[in-house]
């Protein structure tokens, strides 16, 4: 049984109406953005080759019940509720409903925007589970992305992401996470020095981290990580639930 369906399972929200696809709903969207500059965390990866006119098949069509399992364990995960992943994706919240539980159908087209609510990539929904046991990322096979300014970034746990993120990133002196504060959900975040020297600019406060340090905080606060020093500087953020 996969972990996805193990906290499906565990975390029922209640029964939803079948609802319609194609009834937006009213309010707010669920904003992911962040002051600034904004940046992912999440590796890139190969799109779908799904077409507009593609859909997931509802459970009884013997089509991909997984998909819904996969968007309500993330959506538990990230702590948000079918009204928020509604508003954001511009479906009624029985809609959402009926699809986590296999009993409705989905255009690829309504699945990006789903994915985009809960803060992931569409292909993430269709990914295949971790393997069991053991997983082993080499240094050599980090895949780094360009971060802010004069800085990278490498995911470090495996996708689809579950209840945990860490991030390993290096900022070449001078280099940053961008102009701006940025904001990511309200996980718990944790930063860790590994060698070099940083500052961190934290809501108000501006806080100077030397190798071995750390700090954690709520990622709902502004923050901001740069490198003053003449050397690079190498940090490891944990981030619980993933919110990215």
């Amino acid at each position: 049984m996969s972990l996805f369906r193990l906290v499906a399972d565990g975390l029922d929200e209640g029964r939803g109406a079948i609802g319609r696809e194609d009834t937006p709903a009213s309010g707010a969207r669920l904003d992911f953005s962040r002051s600034g500059v904004v940046e992912s965390l999440n590796v890139s990866e190969p799109p779908v080759q799904l077409t507009e006119s593609a859909v997931v098949a509802p459970l009884e069509e013997g089509g991909h019940p997984e998909v819904g399992e996969r968007l309500r364990a993330i959506r538990l995960l990230r702590r948000l509720t079918l009204r928020e992943v509604a508003e954001a994706a511009g479906v009624s919240e029985s809609f959402v409903s009926q699809l986590e539980r296999g009993r409705s159908s989905a255009s690829v087209a309504t699945l990006q925007r789903l994915a985009a609510a809960v803060g992931i990539e569409i292909s993430d929904l269709f990914a295949p589970d971790p393997q069991s046991g053991p997983r082993v990322l080499r240094h050599g096979e980090r895949q780094l992305l360009e971060w802010g300014h004069l800085g990278r970034k490498a995911l470090l746990t495996p996708k689809p992401l579950h209840t945990l993120e860490v991030v390993a990133a290096a900022f070449d002196p001078g280099g940053s996470t961008g102009d701006e504060p940025y904001t990511h959900g309200d996980s718990e975040e944790l930063l860790l020095v590994l060698a070099g020297r940083i500052h961190l600019q934290l809501g108000s406060e501006l806080l100077e981290l030397s190798t071995g340090d750390s700090v954690n905080y709520r990622s709902s606060t502004p923050h901001r990580v740069s490198n003053p020093g003449d050397e690079p500087a190498e940090v490891l953020f944990v981030i619980s639930p993933p919110s990215y």
